[in-house]
Order: C-alpha cells, then structure tokens, then sequence
C-alpha cells in the first residue's frame, strides 16, 4: 500500500507558492520501499472484522502536548499553507485491526526479542536527536547550541564533526527553514489522524521510551529524510551514505518500539514530497545555492 495517496495534484501543489522563473534540474525521484517495508505495505490495510476492537483505539488525549499542537499551528517558511493542508489530507495509515498493522506489531515483537546492548545503546542516542525550533528562539536556552549541532547531525556522521553550523551560516539558515516545515508537517499529520503507538495496541512490546504525541507519521523519520534528500543535493557523491543513515534512524524508533513501520515508509515518501515542493520555489531555491557555495 502507498500511504501517500496517488491522487497529488501537481498544479493544486504549487498554488499560492512563488514558482521558479527558470528551468532547474529536479531532484532524483524517491525509489521503492525497501526491505521490510516493500513487503509489508502489500498486505491488507483495511479493517479486519476479527479485530475490530483494535480500531475503536486511538491516541489517548490525556498524553497530548500542546507544544507539539502550537507547532501544527505555525506558519510555513518554504512552502504554502495551501500545500502543507493537501499533504496532510494526503496520507492514511493501514486500519488498527487491519492484517498490515498485525504483521508490523509481530515485526517489531521480533526486533524486541534481538535488542542487543548495543544496538540499544545507539537507539537510544539517536532517539535524542533533533531538533527544535522553539529552543532556538533565543541563545539564553540552555540546550540553543546543542539543539543548532543537531541540524548538522547527519553531514557530522557522514563526514566528521569539523563539520559545524557555526562554519557554514547559509546551510544552517536553510535547514532551519526546513526543519521549521517539518515540524509543523509532523504535528499536523499526527493531531490529524491519532494513530496509536504500537505499544498501546499491543502489550507485549516493551517500548524503551513513552512518546506523548500518536505515532503517524514518524517526527525522526521525516527529518531524517528531509535533512538527507538535502544533503544529498548539497553533495551529491555522498547520497548514498546520507540515505544510509536516514534509513537507519528510521529503523532506529521500531527498534526502540514506538513506531510502526508503515510510520517509517509514510515519512520516507513524505519528505520526498516535502522537498519536492520546497525544491521548486524561488526562496528555496535562493538559499539552496548560498549553502551550495559553502560545499565547493
């Protein structure tokens, strides 16, 4: 099942956002799902009469946080509200009860059972990575620089931590804006549809952490891959190993346990269409090729 529904429409997408007046070179297109994920998305999505308790769940609203909420609020830096509203209406997760969400709760089950320490103990750091635009509001935050290092998380895992945001202002300025789209992307989506973590739906997953905001999609997924479709750009002979690591933080929140993977495939196409998007304005565009300089 694609969880992005194929119905886009090109023209209605661009509305209300500046179009570039020339010709550019597009950004490579998305590829199938891969492993796991190609497999699981066949099963069926729809609601399963056997289980047709699972779908009276939702998200409980005792765990909302209305920080989260204020973000879905926010106003769009590269794309449109126009576009933000379409994307959110343009994506479903399989039925609670249906066969796909079972096999993905046993899919997990069986990753719970082969945690070791170490790959626990990498879980677990990437699980703190990310970053906020609100803690960046103002430098007296506590955790501003930690929180600026995130934006430069992946290009340091790549390709050293001499990488730093403090030496390439343009690419911060430009992942900023990015991350502060993904972050309204994220919220909305999820305060849209209030899908339940996998562990509330199955009791024996024992998550090693108790996420706040429902599960679809997945936050660390989207800008995993929204940061990495864009590095990739910025240096494209190191797509592959930025698309490595997108995909390995993905996998990274099923093996802590709150995540379904059809919330990794559904952020995965998400922020391809995101940046897709984003691609194709001229502000975009504008502060694409000042970070660009920086990388030469």
């Amino acid at each position: 099942m694609n969880h992005i529904r194929n119905f886009l429409i090109i023209g209605f997408l661009f509305l209300s956002t500046p179009i570039l007046a020339q010709q550019i070179p597009d950004i490579p297109s998305l590829g199938p799902a891969q492993n796991h994920y190609a497999s699981l998305q066949n099963l069926d999505h729809k609601p399963n009469p056997a289980r047709a308790w699972m779908d009276t769940m939702v998200h409980p609203p005792s765990l909302y946080k209305s920080t989260a909420i204020l973000y879905a609020m926010g106003q769009p830096a590269y794309l449109s509200s126009e576009q933000v509203n379409f994307l959110i209406h343009s994506v479903e997760y399989p039925a609670n009860s249906s066969d796909q969400t079972r096999a993905e709760l046993d899919f997990l089950l069986d990753l719970q059972s082969k945690r070791s320490p170490e790959e626990v103990k990498r879980v677990m750091e990437l699980a703190v990575i990310g970053y906020w635009p609100a803690t960046n509001f103002t430098q007296k935050h506590p955790k501003y620089q930690t929180n600026l290092n995130d934006l430069f998380f992946e290009v340091q895992e790549v390709m050293g931590e001499q990488h730093t945001p403090e030496k390439y202002p343009a690419t911060t300025h430009l992942l900023q804006g990015i991350m502060h789209d993904m972050r309204l992307m994220e919220f909305a989506v999820k305060y849209h549809l209030f899908r339940p973590r996998p562990y509330q739906l199955e009791p024996k997953l024992e998550q090693l952490q108790t996420m706040s905001s429902p599960s679809f999609a997945s936050g660390h997924t989207l800008w995993a891959y929204c940061q990495a479709f864009t590095w990739a750009e910025l240096m494209p002979e190191k797509r592959g190993a930025f698309l490595k690591l997108a995909y390995e933080i993905g996998l990274s929140r099923e093996i802590v346990g709150v995540h379904y993977p059809s919330d990794e495939e559904t952020a995965r196409q998400l922020a391809h269409r995101m940046i897709w998007l984003m691609w194709h304005t001229q502000s975009f565009q504008e502060d694409f090729q000042k970070a660009q300089a920086e990388w030469k």
